[in-house]
């Protein structure tokens, strides 16, 4: 089978094989798997999870998961979990520049940077942000992450993602999600030399769709468009490294073989990719600014309706017509704590600073919106339509505050003078003047 095969849909049970006849046809566990393969079940859900909510595949492969070494601790480099000890969260409005690239080989695992976490993985609730940055590929190691599924969503350069269940390639404009235990390796695809992304770690509820309500059937995210990897297997034997990120720290053991030698597979519980170009979005006809929860692709509920673990939300090219309107995002404070990044092109509430790579944070109650300039242009310009095109950015939206780690409160690369783009916001006050 060749590389990059996809399904298609969201949480589907999908049902796929390398090696025709595979799949055992039946039994979900026979006393003899086909080809002499080894059944093993990869859960994502509690076994008495409602049927709904219910995540497991079946993965018929070379060697279980059970071959292999002992763990030993590994050092956990710029890589922090939630909860966060060392720093008080901060309601200082924040903002960086890009993660510089690396200049010695860097792989995805050596390269990754934790920007904040909020909540406690241990107890699965919250999340943690982490950039990355790459220019080498893993070929001797694989990772896989005990504390939470991870959102990939890539600003410079293509990967491939060689996991158990298939092979994902993700450019940018593209996100994919990686379960929880998930194995997988992070390489380049051909023309990439380096890359670089953002990397949000979900300890609490997986993702998944947001209702709909007053907007009907359709509208946002497709579940058809999302794509999950055919099965795709390696019977390659030497010596590996399997690390995994548990309880906060690293640790790895010794493999004699690849562990992506799943041969064939069943289930609902597995990697998929978006395009986020295929998103669907809704805005007003008429006049006001629609709340940036109608960009919400994808959502981990928490225990309180209506208030997310985390909202993957995005800000993609759209028309803007709005009449009688102040059309860039209106200055607010708000219960969430939302984590911005740009992907590429400009921010149409920023007038400069805030470049494709670089990250803000506003937390709970921490006022923010347009900075003077934009302000100052979009309170007197001509409302005619204009198409917003050069632009790609998303949000982190938790209703957990964030805590920066000391790596990004102390980075050379941190925009300590962010708070002075508000600082023009003079008073246009006059009260003999409607």
């Amino acid at each position: 089978m060749s590389d990059f095969e996809y399904q298609s849909g969201f949480r589907n049970q999908f049902a796929t094989e390398a090696l025709p006849g595979a799949l055992p046809e039946g039994q979900n566990a026979p006393q003899r798997c086909p080809f002499g393969l080894y059944a093993e079940q990869f859960s994502g859900s509690a076994f008495t999870a409602p049927r709904s909510h219910n995540l497991r595949s079946w993965l018929y492969r070379i060697r279980p998961s059970a071959a292999q070494s002992a763990y030993r601790p590994l050092e956990v480099g710029q890589l922090s979990t939630a909860p966060e000890s060392e720093v008080a969260a901060d309601p200082n409005q924040m903002r960086w520049d890009p993660l510089p690239m690396p200049q010695a080989a860097t792989n995805f695992i050596d390269g990754l940077f934790t920007m904040a976490t909020n909540g406690d993985a241990g107890t699965q609730i919250g999340c943690g942000i982490h950039l990355y940055t790459l220019n080498a590929d893993m070929t001797g190691s694989f990772f896989y992450d005990a504390d939470g599924e991870l959102l990939v969503v890539p600003q410079l350069g293509t990967l491939v993602l060689r996991t158990e269940q298939g092979l994902l390639k993700v450019a940018p404009g593209e996100v994919a999600v990686l379960p929880r235990g998930l194995k997988f390796q992070v390489r380049r695809a051909a023309g990439t030399d380096a890359a670089r992304g953002y990397v949000c770690e979900n300890y609490a509820s997986p993702f998944e769709l947001p209702g709909l309500g007053p907007i009907g059937a359709n509208g946002l995210a497709n579940p058809r468009d999302f794509l999950t990897p055919t099965a795709y297997y390696e019977d390659t034997q030497g010596e590996f490294e399997l690390i995994a990120k548990f309880g906060g720290k690293l640790w790895a053991a010794e493999l004699d073989h690849s562990p992506l030698d799943v041969v064939a597979w069943h289930g609902n519980y597995a990697p998929y990719k978006y395009d986020l170009a295929r998103f669907n979005t809704i805005n007003t006809v008429s006049f006001d600014h629609p709340d940036p929860s109608i960009f919400t692709v994808l959502t981990s509920p928490s225990d309180t309706a209506g208030m997310a673990n985390i909202d993957f939300v995005i800000f993609p090219p759209r028309w803007m017509v709005a009449e009688h309107t102040f059309r860039p995002p209106y200055f607010h404070r708000n219960i969430m704590s939302e984590y911005m990044g740009l992907i590429h092109g400009t921010y149409d509430a920023k007038a400069e600073g805030f470049v494709p790579g670089g990250s803000s944070l506003h937390n709970c109650m921490s006022p923010h919106g347009p900075d003077a300039n934009t302000f100052d242009k979009a309170s007197s310009e001509e409302l005619v339509p204009q198409y917003q095109g050069n632009t790609l950015a998303f949000m982190f939206e938790s209703r957990y505050v964030f805590n920066p780690t000391p790596s990004a409160l102390s980075a050379g690369f941190r925009q300590r003078d962010y708070v002075d783009v508000w600082h023009g916001l003079h008073s246009h006050f006059k009260p003999d003047a409607r």
